[in-house]
């Protein structure tokens, strides 16, 4: 076992402000679960993942068990980067068979010696879980691999139920040891995707992160998978989701907007996705090296003596080196073929280049990779025959278990090292390989070079790896391009010393500094940045199986109910009542925008009350608004977002703006029909004071992309213009300046006070941005200065967000059964009624005057 010390790394990091800011104060709600902790215990970090971090025999004369840990386990090595007072416990699975009848007393060994907790997950089940879900759908998929792909299998329902069977047993072992309101939980990779909704379910404030070590998938390729949605709302149940690189985080957004219709935010150096009143942070950092444990390597005397051995066995040659786990993704016979067409091209190179070609062992059995083996074997064997010499092959496999000490020699002496692979999550090897040719005392006096002697490496990697971005010395390849391959290993091997110093130690820097342990303090940091505010808001779950979710919410944001604003509304006798149209009164995704005659009803039925104004405010046309409620005699309606305004049926239409001059029109609407012909499913609106683009129908990505270009040209082109571009729900309108929702309720409001009517009861509901002008507009402006109370407001929003409004309802549906229950407590009377019979102690200030 090679001895190593502890990482000192420290992380220069400075926390900023979150996205979404908190609101407010609130109580801890009651958890299902508190763990078999109490919070005297210290701080726990508990990581989950599919396979413990830890080797296992079983002693062949006593027949007890042995373990010891896995020190090439990144789960291992990153516990240098986590808090030191915090305890890490591991929770997973053991790589061998344990009997059931020794499973306790193995448990509780591990957990004794080693704070470990495995799953003993029935060897059936396991193999419909990991052989099956997470190989033959999960891990092929995420790898690009459609289903239809020779060899590859159709989706199995009996499959996915056992990886969600597994997930809820490693469930279960995290909640034996989980003090909710002290530890974090941090899971691992795709074989535990759906863990974080048993857990958030069992525990609704728990403190948990997810990393992805493996690629995510393009959207097209991703909705293929056809539990895509269980899936996607499962990892949204974290406080944090971890990626290795920004395309990965880029694929998991787009797929978050395409199939569940959540935008995210960036801001301040964060992104984040706001998901029934949670914010769900997003991680981009790639994954680092124990520094500690390669610089052991190096040091070990098997590593000097191995690489002696080497440089004497291939003295002359340039090594090219690739160490690859032997899988379909790894590119191996592209490699191959890559060399091949070096010595075809640069004759001169035969005998004087050699690739060694380390493959490790392949995790399971499989019959793609067999043949993927297979393959590498025959390519190999053919241009050895073709370039071979007298004692010399230009491809060398070894295919055996490499110890580390000895793959830390071949990275020691290569002169260039190529990952080939054609898709891959991570990769580490160019991190391995840039540290081994840094070197070590001990590896340069095995090697006969002076101490300060200049540092040089080469690497050639492969487009689609996570480690490249981080990589930006290095010589990009794309792995199918044969002949670029092969041109950019003759520039590695070729390449003037200089260059090669400065691109390793631009690498070396990098590397050295974005160790696994910065990894680890940095997701820490981050989690624990994420979870601050778990206990300001009320919580409450929601949805049944996986789609469960927990609704968060501020203690002062709750949902309106008849029971509380009826009796409100029956003390009133002046009321005001303002609806927003699309979203609130009728859905915005209806194709029929035309009202309901139970809307109508319900609206004839409030206005006939001779103590409520009431009034739809909306940014559609007048012409539009006025045939819709024709029926409506006692409706209030602004149109345009209030440029034009009528009290009622009978009343002619007034406008709020005295500015007529639209000659902006002339300047934006051709710009807006650039941009409609350029993206599909979007329209360009024209009203008598405005001018809106939507995209509803447009791709989404494609159409917010366009949206922001076009945002950012009209502002631009219209900068001396007297009016105002906005975005809204998928539109971007232009209208004059001064023109809001929140000057319709003014102007309602105060001609309502000048003639005596002081509104006692104020309803404001609206779904939209443009309706937040509403809500502050009510809850801020004063309307009258008598010695009266103040009215009775309500400000409400169409679904949990962020809002100014201090209520909200569900959908479209609750806000009409709200308006039919306060039409039923009206009582009817005619508007032109001179009696108005009232209730003791109120006053009617329409008599008075």
């Amino acid at each position: 076992m090679l001895n190593f010390s502890r990482t000192p790394r420290s992380l220069p990091r400075v926390m900023t402000d979150p996205v979404i800011i908190s609101h407010g104060d609130g109580k801890q709600s009651n958890d299902d679960d508190s763990g078999v902790f109490s919070s005297e215990h210290r701080r726990k970090i508990i990581i989950v993942s599919n396979s413990l971090p830890l080797n296992a025999k079983r002693d062949k004369v006593s027949g007890r068990w042995c373990f010891s840990y896995d020190e090439d386990s990144i789960f291992w090595q990153l516990k240098d980067g986590l808090s030191p007072d915090a305890d890490v416990v591991y929770v997973g699975s053991l790589k061998v068979d344990v009997d059931a009848s020794e499973q306790d007393k193995v448990s509780l060994q591990l957990l004794e010696e080693f704070n470990c907790l495995p799953t003993f997950i029935p060897p059936e089940l396991y193999k419909q879980f990991h052989d099956g879900f997470c190989k033959q759908h999960l891990w092929p998929l995420f790898h690009y691999m459609l289903p239809m792909y020779p060899g590859n299998r159709r989706f199995d329902r009996s499959q996915w139920q056992a990886y969600v069977s597994a997930n809820k047993i490693f469930a279960d072992k995290v909640m034996e040891v989980l003090n909710p309101e002290d530890d974090y939980v941090w899971v691992h990779d795709y074989h535990l995707m759906v863990l974080p909704t048993f857990l958030r379910k069992r525990c609704s404030r728990v403190k948990l992160g997810f990393f992805l070590h493996s690629p995510f998938p393009s959207s097209e390729i991703y909705k293929t998978l056809p539990v895509r949605g269980e899936i996607l709302k499962a990892l949204l149940n974290a406080d944090l989701v971890g990626f290795h690189t920004f395309d990965y985080a880029r694929h998991f957004l787009s797929c978050c907007r395409r199939m569940l219709g959540l935008e995210h935010e960036s801001k301040r150096g964060y992104i984040g996705l706001e998901y029934s009143g949670r914010t769900i942070f997003i991680k981009i950092l790639p994954a680092g090296i124990h520094m500690g444990r390669l610089q052991s390597a190096l040091d070990h005397p098997s590593s000097s003596n191995k690489v002696r051995e080497i440089h004497q066995q291939f003295k002359g040659k340039k090594i090219i080196l690739g160490v690859d786990d032997m899988d379909i993704f790894k590119g191996v016979s592209l490699k191959f073929l890559a060399i091949e067409q070096l010595l075809q091209q640069y004759p001169e190179m035969q005998g004087q280049i050699v690739l060694i070609q380390i493959l490790n062992p392949p995790s399971s059995a499989d019959k793609d990779v067999d043949n993927a083996k297979e393959e590498a074997y025959i390519t190999s064997k053919r241009i050895n025959e073709r370039f071979g010499l007298e004692s010399y092959e230009p491809i060398i496999i070894i295919d055996r278990h490499v110890p580390f000490y000895e793959k830390a020699a071949y990275y020691a002496l290569a002169e260039c090292c190529i990952v080939n692979a054609v898709r891959d999550g991570l990769n580490l090897v160019p991190y391995k390989y840039t540290v081994c040719r840094q070197g070590s005392a001990k590896m340069d006096e095995a090697l006969e070079i002076a101490s300060d002697s200049p540092r040089v490496s080469a690497l050639v990697v492969s487009e689609f790896i996570g480690c490249t971005p981080s990589l930006s010395g290095a010589i990009r390849v794309n792995p199918w391009d044969i002949d670029a391959v092969a041109e950019a290993l003759n520039l590695a091997i070729t390449m003037p010393g200089g260059e090669k110093q400065l691109r390793h130690e631009k690498h070396y820097r990098y590397v050295s500094s974005h160790d696994v342990a910065y990894w680890a303090r940095s997701f820490e940091q981050d989690l624990v940045f994420s979870c601050k505010d778990h206990h300001r808001n009320c919580c409450w779950g929601i949805g049944f199986g996986l789609n469960f979710r927990i609704l968060s919410l501020s203690p002062s944001f709750r949902r309106l109910s008849i029971d509380h604003i009826v009796p409100a509304y029956k003390r009133s006798s002046c009321r005001a009542i303002f609806l927003d149209y699309d979203g609130t009164v009728v859905p915005q995704a209806s194709i029929v925008k035309a009202p309901s005659p139970e809307v109508i009803s319900v609206l004839n039925n409030l206005c006939s009350d001779v103590n409520n104004t009431v009034f739809i405010v909306s940014g559609r046309g007048k012409s539009s608004l006025s045939e819709w409620f024709d029926q409506c005699e006692n409706l209030g309606i602004a149109a345009e977002h209030g440029y034009f305004i009528r009290w009622d049926k009978h009343a002619s239409w007034e406008m709020s703006h005295v500015d007529t001059d639209f000659a902006w029109k002339r300047i934006a609407e051709p710009v807006m029909r650039s941009y409609m012909e350029a993206t599909d499913g979007s329209s360009v609106e024209s009203k008598e004071s405005a001018l809106v683009w939507h995209y509803c129908d447009a791709d989404p990505d494609f159409g917010s992309w366009q949206a922001m270009e076009l945002l950012d040209h009209l502002e631009n082109v219209l900068a001396n213009e007297p009016v105002v571009v906005k975005k809204g729900q998928h539109i971007i309108e232009v209208k004059p300046q001064g023109i809001t929702k929140g000057l319709v309720a003014q102007e309602v409001l105060s001609t309502l006070t000048k003639k005596g009517k002081l509104p006692d009861f104020v309803l404001c509901i609206g779904d939209d941005r443009s309706d937040e002008d509403m809500f502050e507009s009510i809850l801020t402006k004063p309307y009258s200065a008598t010695s009266f109370s103040a009215p009775e407001i309500f400000a409400c929003t169409v679904g949990q967000k962020p809002s100014k409004a201090r209520y909200y309802l569900d959908d479209t549906m609750d806000v009409m059964s709200l308006l039919e229950g306060l039409g039923s407590a009206s009582v009817p009377k005619s508007r032109y009624s001179t009696e108005t019979p009232l209730e003791k102690g109120e006053v009617c200030f329409e008599n008075i005057l």
